[in-house]
């Protein structure tokens, strides 16, 4: 049955409508002729809606006689009933033939690269490291090697563990897993100082193996030794050693914020303005004019990549560009308002920095008022351990 409907859809089929007293008859009639009918809907008692090819369309005529029929052509499908249709369009069909044809070629080409993994390495970086090895938006997929690029990208970068690259239509996917970077191991066997990562103010040194050259109490420098990797005796003399032990330390962080009493805040009007271009390729079409009729405006910029499936992309993007008019409002701010502002600020990017709130030891606040503005330093003493193995070059 399926194979007689898709003949029937290649060599063209009609949608009839067959009407009359005696269309069960009629039906019948087509059976033992052996005229086959699909799709057959009955209307009311005396209206029926069947498909039939266009060769059992020519033998219906007899039977429509015998019944007393009426048989009305409702629609006309099928492959030679399009070419008939368009066959005096030719411009149609050479442009949809061309459609198909670039269709074609462009599947041929990568148009879309995501990046996948990258929380510390930048994205720009690894598009262009793909870029330099020839991975790129435009790309022929034909004699295209990822095994190659995929060993000179690890080969360049110590801080990406695997790399993956997947194509899917004409969008590649590169996924990245970043290695974990560790500091330096020193063997056992090899001599080692303790040294200071940070400024800091000695609050607890305990050396399991070496000797400490720093007290609780003591200043500290980044570099400084804190415990020598070295142990004198009396009888044996100066002998090196791996150092090991714990350095626990006092480190200040502090962020400086000013605030002007005066300032000049924006405020949304809430008018927009949106403006749209059509990007091919590097080619790109400005659809209306890119100057805003606004005098203060904030721009935002959203990019669309056209694709007929899910990973079909085309070399066409739309670009909307939209404009967000406000208006500059004089706000005088007074002292405390000011102060509370820039201490908050200040704190805000401190915590940004310190993973551990518990070891917090003190906070101080320090103030400076000048006519046109406050300045507020947050200032965070926070107990961290600061000792970091070097090896000992001689």
């Amino acid at each position: 049955m399926y194979f007689k409907i898709l003949m029937g859809y290649i060599l063209g089929y009609v949608t009839i409508e067959i009407e009359g007293y005696f269309t069960e008859r009629f039906i019948n009639l087509c059976n033992t002729k052996k005229i086959f009918l699909w799709n057959l809907k009955k209307i009311n008692s005396g209206i029926i809606n069947t498909n039939v090819s266009i060769s059992d369309f020519k033998k219906l005529k007899d039977i429509a006689k015998k019944t007393k029929c009426r048989i009305k052509i409702c629609k006309k499908e099928g492959i030679p009933f399009f070419f008939n249709r368009y066959k005096k369009r030719k411009i149609f069909l050479l442009l949809f033939l061309l459609v198909l044809i670039g269709i074609g070629v462009l599947s041929n080409f990568i148009w879309n690269i995501e990046i996948t993994g990258t929380n510390r390495i930048n994205k720009e970086e690894i598009e262009n490291l793909l870029a330099e090895n020839d991975f790129k938006v435009g790309t022929s997929k034909i004699g295209l090697s990822t095994k190659e690029i995929i060993d000179k990208i690890r080969l360049e970068r110590d801080d990406i563990a695997w790399v993956g690259i997947e194509i899917e239509g004409t969008s590649a996917t590169v996924k990245i897993v970043e290695a974990d970077l560790k500091p330096e191991m020193i063997p056992e066997d090899e001599y080692c100082n303790i040294i200071a990562t940070k400024d800091g103010t000695i609050v607890k040194i305990s050396a399991q193996n070496g000797t400490p050259v720093v007290k609780e109490g003591d200043s500290v420098t980044k570099g400084s030794i804190l415990v020598a990797g070295w142990l004198e005796g009396k009888y044996t003399g100066i002998r090196y050693v791996h150092a090991n032990g714990e350095v626990k330390a006092k480190v200040k962080y502090s962020e400086k914020v000013e605030v002007p009493l005066n300032q000049v805040k924006k405020v949304e009007t809430g008018e927009i303005e949106n403006k749209y271009s059509v990007k091919i390729n590097n080619f790109q079409i400005n659809l209306s004019k890119r100057v805003s009729k606004f005098e203060n405006y904030d721009t935002i910029e959203e990019n669309k990549k056209l694709r007929l499936f899910s990973n079909f992309y085309l070399p066409i993007e739309i670009n909307k560009t939209t404009y967000k008019e406000y208006k500059n409002e004089n706000i005088i701010y007074s002292l405390e308002e000011a102060k509370q502002m820039a201490e908050n600020e200040a704190t805000k990017k401190l915590d940004e920095q310190i993973q551990d709130k518990e070891f917090i030891l003190n906070k101080q606040v320090e103030e400076k008022v000048a006519e046109e503005y406050v300045e507020v330093e947050v200032i965070y003493e926070v107990l961290e351990s600061i000792g970091t193995k070097e090896k000992i070059v001689f």
